[in-house]
């Protein structure tokens, strides 16, 4: 298996965040055409409109766990231990952020949203897990 395979999970998950960046531009603009916002609010980003106000907060998660998804994925290319298993939790570590982008601007429902941010952050535990065994057994 090529090592590179795993910068696909980390291309998805970049392509993710752009999409927040458009969707937030979008609900913004759409709050000031109704009135409900004006576009001075977003200057200082104190008083975000209902309307995104969901999407900034997505947006502030995709800068938060997602660094170590990255980093793990680095790492984990630089010293050689990109598996099979690592690609997998790759893929649903970014798959997970999908879904959890998808309840977190629409629903917002925690009961749909923990479960599957909770996958995640366990996919990626045991890529952190499965590069210190790398570096155990290789180094």
């Amino acid at each position: 298996m090529s090592q590179n395979v795993i910068f696909w999970p980390m291309i998805a998950h970049v392509a993710l965040v752009y999409g927040v960046y458009v969707l937030i531009a979008m609900r913004r603009k759409r709050a000031v055409a109704s009135g409900s916002a004006r576009v001075s609010q977003f200057r200082e980003n104190q008083d975000e409109p209902a309307e995104s106000l969901f999407v900034r907060n997505n947006l502030a998660n995709q800068f938060e766990l997602p660094v170590l998804f990255h980093a793990a994925c680095l790492a984990l290319f630089a010293t050689g231990g990109v598996g099979q298993a690592a690609v997998w939790l790759a893929w649903i570590f970014a798959l997970s952020r999908y879904a959890h982008t998808y309840v977190h601007v629409t629903s917002n429902r925690i009961r749909y949203r923990q479960p599957i941010f909770t996958l995640g952050f366990l996919a990626l535990g045991v890529m952190w897990v499965l590069l210190a065994i790398n570096l155990l057994i290789g180094g």
